[in-house]
Order: C-alpha cells, then structure tokens, then sequence
C-alpha cells in the first residue's frame, strides 16, 4: 500500500517530431493532481536535428521547472510507412535523453496499455481518453488531444501501468482490449 504521506510527481510524454506533448501529475497515495500539461511544438521547415533540438531543450526546461520524480513515455508503434516510424523513433529518443540527462527513471507504455489503463478499454478513440483525463484529474476543460495523450501515459503509469487503478486482473484474460 502507498504511503499516503508521500507524493511523487509524474511527467508523461507524448513524443511527435512536430508536437510532443507533455503531462505532469502528482500523486499521493491514491490521489492524483493536475500540475500542468501542454505541448512543445517544432518548426516543420526547420531541418531534422534542430526539430530534435527543440524537443530536447523544451523538455529540460519542463524538468528544471517542474522537478518530476520518474517519467513515463509512451512507445513508437509501427506505422505503415517506416520512414515515418523511424522519425517518430528519433523524436522520442530526444524525449528519453532529456530524461535520462536530468537522470531520472524513464517507464515506457504501449498505446493499447495506456488506453487500457485510463479508458478500461485498449482501442478507445482520443476522445475518449481526453474524456477519461478530464475525468480522472478534475479539469475544467478539454486538454488538446497531444497532452490528453501525455496526461494519460502518466496516469498509466501512476497506477502501475495495469489499468483502472490497477485493477486485481488474477483470472482474467484480455480480449479485444477488455478484461474478460
């Protein structure tokens, strides 16, 4: 059990080369808080390294500023077309450096394991993940799909990484991205 006197702060990462969007949560105990969400954009005229650049830098200025404890980030999956996976590979590899050179704990999520651990179900669409965001953190508003996204991967990660706070899943089986 989580001693509820102890908080730790989480920092999701939505990694894109042309918007990387960011979370980041505290928890304690059980509970969980909204700090700040929002993305960090890259000039799509601007070659490959300074996108990457861009990336890296936003996200060491979140983490000097904001101070989280662990990050959560979430994996490439492949895309039909490699040369795009291979892009999205790099962004997330500027998103895990950044991390890494503030030498914090980098947890890494599939989309089908974020959605399963915010929405319950592994193929949910954004808008229901920005609807289960809104829901879980208390906002007021809609975060843009990219930090809904950021939100979640931490949210996912805050509750183990194993769904709806993290549910007990002896004797269950997954099936089309619901426990059954």
């Amino acid at each position: 059990m989580t001693d509820p006197g102890i908080s730790t702060r989480i920092l999701g990462i939505d990694p894109g080369l042309r918007i990387t969007g960011f979370g980041v949560i505290e928890k304690s105990g059980n509970k969980l808080s909204y700090v700040t969400s929002g993305c960090i954009k890259s000039d799509s005229a601007a070659d490959l390294p300074a996108r990457l650049g861009t990336i890296f830098a936003g996200l060491t200025e979140l983490l000097a500023l904001h101070k989280p404890d662990q990050v959560a980030i979430e994996k490439v999956f492949v895309n039909v077309n490699p040369q795009s996976t291979l892009l999205l590979g790099q962004a997330r590899g500027a998103a895990i450096c950044a991390a890494v050179a503030a030498g914090l704990p980098v947890a890494e999520y599939t989309a089908l394991q974020v959605k399963q651990a915010v929405v319950g179900n592994g193929h949910a669409a954004k808008e229901q993940v920005q609807h289960m965001v809104k829901r879980l953190l208390a906002l007021t508003g809609d975060p843009s799909p990219d930090a809904a996204d950021a939100l979640a991967c931490a949210i996912c990660h805050a509750h183990g990484g194993q769904g709806l706070g993290a549910i007990a899943t002896a004797g269950y089986r997954v099936r089309g991205g619901r426990l059954v």
